[in-house]
């Protein structure tokens, strides 16, 4: 069977979908409108924790424009938000209603939901209700919520946890412990992010009489039909219809259900007209649940060799207020990547959970594994400084060797493929690595501190969930891919049409893709853990190879040829070495309905496990702290790439989140107020293209054995391998001028410019 050498895999094939994007005719939840629609508002707690009592509504009732106002009593008979991603069936899951009644426990917790004709109207109402608010004591931050005597977030969750658990062998680590040659230890805060995706979530919500229908921007339109309409409204699948148009990206905050579809598909339901909510930019840091948020304090025994024997790691995890959807499989999947890259032989993690009085913290980009890499990437630095040994050359004593795969971790992780010490050696050969003192001294002469930092990562990703792909062929010979994944700016209809013509030949302008829609897609994972094309590219690639072979069995009689004689080519089917060819749209005039659809079912029985080295050279300017990053090479080992410039770009994206996450992204409560003070752009900084540098990104690609594609998931990688490398070089130079050995992210110029006087003045 030929191939399309011009469109299949491989090729670096611009983005299919940009065309339409870039002329403004995009279409985002926020820019659908059907005739009739009201506007809500969210009435939020301004306290982190209270008892409180809403005043009469009559009057706020009868403002104009004012259709509907819903409190607790009107929502009494919804399920609560459920918590499926749990590690245990006996943590107990707090009610997460979806209007609290009596007590709030963060700011921006939800009370109220008015519905007016107009978003003003709307806005007018909500400030008018009256609340009688009594506050109570709270507390900010997971260690303090901990400590003895600390405000209780729940009454029945003594001392705040919220869960614990553990992983690995104790008793073999703490034999390695007790003959190590040497201990180093590392305590590391992975602090509390804002996803800031560039359109706000919001919903629409339609009821006909039978059934409501949700127009929401998401990861994956199922899970939300499921939840919010199977858990929460207690409605059979098939009366709720829930279509995702356009998404500004997701990083995972969209997977997830939140309480405001619920509360506009209530009020549709009642009213009989569509309703629609958009959140604000404030909303989103008040309302849309937060990532990261650990606290970890990491030790490593060692020989008198260097080389590493056993790994002790103790995580606490801020969960927020509430167990949201996945919140405590988070931290676990950290806890399952903790040792990295390295042959360790015995390791123990212990992970805390805690409650506090902010915004619940979920899955965002990475979820888990950028933790984990964070600290194991930041302790073996810390050793190689302790040890005064090269950073790559304690790496490569330690690393898990080729030959040694399949290699099951200490923590029960089976890595099936991979060749660290060849992507380190490569990304040094890029930067020159060899040439670094010399650029050090060049920029100490010019009042510059020159670091330079490495990480070697590797994640587990590619296995959230089983994924249907199913493929149709029109009567012009043009093919549907019909998936359950969800592009948020990914370029899925890219990457899908490079599978399609990899078997059918045929140019991206005549394949096309429907997603986002339960009515049209019986099932689907949606897009999560960089499964859309180790899971749904498998499906895809799977049934697109049945539908060639169903166009060769038609073909064969139209060609009076043998199906094993036929070749297809550029959207037609010839006879091998000869002109007797027949097309597509004469094939589909022919075949049986049944003929021109095929559809496959990729079930992944373990994860994919990318890896990369990211090396970081920067220069810190020693009269302001300022941190320049001058030089950025990434290496990565992703099985096999589909197209290299949309990969490029997904690894430049995650790479400056992570690089925002190490310089200046930072989500801050006030321990005294409860409020959140960073809570818009005004006070929460990202990255801009000023402080990205300019990358050199290449593949070192191990096919993976456990994925029919040979493929590694890509989408998180970059957010992966970016923050230890830039904060390892950070410290390097800290290190090398001023014997800084520890410093957490955000490194912002003031921190780091206090660092500095701070060791000057010692």
């Amino acid at each position: 069977m030929a191939s399309n050498p011009k469109f299949g895999v491989g090729q670096s094939l611009r983005r299919k979908e940009d065309a339409p994007l870039l002329r403004g005719d995009g279409h985002y939840v926020a820019d659908f409108a059907p005739a009739g629609s009201l506007h809500a508002v969210v009435v939020r707690s301004p306290h982190a924790n209270a008892t409180f009592t809403i005043g009469d509504l009559s009057a706020v009732r009868a403002m104009p424009g004012v259709r509907l106002v819903l409190t607790a009593k009107d929502t009494v008979d919804l399920g609560n938000l459920p918590t499926p991603g749990t590690i245990r069936d006996d943590i107990p899951i707090p009610p997460y209603k979806i209007l609290e009644d009596k007590q709030v426990r963060y700011v921006g917790d939800a009370v109220a939901f008015v519905v007016a004709d107009t978003l003003a109207q709307a806005k007018d109402a909500a400030e008018a209700i009256a609340i009688d608010w009594q506050a109570l004591p709270h507390v900010i931050g997971a260690e303090a919520a901990l400590a003895p005597g600390a405000p209780l977030v729940w009454p029945d969750r003594p001392g705040n946890l919220s869960f614990d658990a553990s992983l690995g062998d104790e008793k073999a680590a703490k034999e390695a412990f007790a003959k190590a040659a040497k201990i180093v230890t590392v305590k590391v805060v992975n602090q509390r992010l804002v996803t800031n995706y560039m359109d706000t979530r919001g919903v629409v919500a339609e009821y006909d009489g039978d059934r409501i229908t949700l127009t929401l921007g998401s990861q994956g339109p199922h899970i939300i039909r499921d939840i919010i309409g199977g858990d929460v409204l207690k409605l059979p699948p098939e009366k709720m219809r829930v279509v995702t148009p356009d998404v500004g990206g997701g990083f995972g905050t969209k997977l997830f259900p939140y309480r405001e579809y619920a509360l506009a598909a209530v009020a549709a339901r009642a009213l009989r007209k569509p309703v629609k909510w958009i959140g604000d930019r404030i909303e989103h840091f008040l309302s849309d649940s937060h990532g990261r948020d650990n606290i970890t304090t990491a030790r490593m025994a060692l020989d008198d060799k260097g080389r590493f024997l056993a790994l002790d790691i103790d995580i606490i995890a801020d969960m927020g207020a509430y167990l949201s959807c996945y919140a405590p499989y988070i931290p676990w999947l950290g806890v399952g990547m903790a040792t990295g890259v390295y042959d360790i032989p015995a390791a123990f993690v212990k992970l805390r959970a805690a409650y506090t009085n902010t915004v619940p913290v979920d899955a965002y980009r990475g979820a888990g594994r950028p933790e984990a890499a964070y600290v194991i990437e930041r302790l073996v630095d810390t050793i190689a400084r302790e040890l005064d040994i090269a950073p790559d050359v304690l790496r490569r004593r330690n690393f898990i060797k080729p030959k040694a795969m399949p290699y099951k971790t200490p923590t029960g992780k089976i890595y099936d493929s991979g060749d660290f010490a060849a992507h380190l050696s490569r990304a040094q050969d890029i930067i020159d690595w060899a040439g670094f003192k010399k650029r050090a001294a060049a920029a100490r002469k010019r009042g510059k501190l020159r670091g330079i930092g490495i990480s070697t990562y590797i994640e587990a990703c590619g296995a959230s969930s089983p994924e249907t792909a199913t493929v149709k062929m029109d009567g012009k010979g043009d093919v549907t891919v019909i998936i359950g994944t969800q592009s948020t700016g990914q370029g899925h209809a890219t990457a899908y049409a490079q599978l399609v013509a990899d078997q059918l030949g045929l140019p991206p302008e005549r394949v096309h893709m429907i997603q986002g829609d339960t009515d049209q897609i019986a099932t689907g994972g949606g897009t999560g853990g960089s499964s859309s094309i180790p899971c749904g590219g498998a499906s895809l690639a799977s049934a697109t190879r049945k539908l060639a072979d169903q166009l060769k069995t038609v073909a064969a009689d139209a060609l009076e040829a043998s199906p094993a004689d036929l070749e297809i080519d550029a959207g037609t089917v010839r006879v091998a070495g000869t002109d007797r060819v027949v097309s597509f749209a004469d094939l589909a005039s022919r075949a049986r309905a049944d003929q021109l659809t095929a559809a496959d079912l990729w079930t992944p029985e373990e994860p994919t496990y990318p890896n990369g080295t990211h090396i970081a050279e920067l220069d810190i300017d020693e009269d302001t702290g300022r941190v320049e990053i001058v030089n950025y090479v990434v290496v990565d080992d992703f099985g096999m790439t589909l197209n290299p410039l949309m990969l490029a770009g997904q690894i430049h994206g995650g790479a400056v989140q992570g690089i925002g996450q190490a310089l200046m992204e930072d989500t801050v409560y006030d321990p005294s107020s409860g409020q959140l003070l960073s809570a818009s752009l005004m006070d929460y900084a990202l990255p801009r293209a000023s402080d990205s540098p300019s990358f050199t990104f290449e593949t070192h690609n191990v096919p993976c054995a456990t994925n029919p594609l040979g493929v590694k998931g890509a989408g998180e990688a970059g957010a992966i391998g970016s923050c230890p490398a830039v904060m390892n070089a950070i410290l390097d130079a800290l290190w090398r001028n001023f014997r800084i050995r520890d410093l957490d992210m955000p490194a912002t110029p003031q921190k780091v410019w206090s660092a500095i006087h701070a060791a000057r003045d010692a």
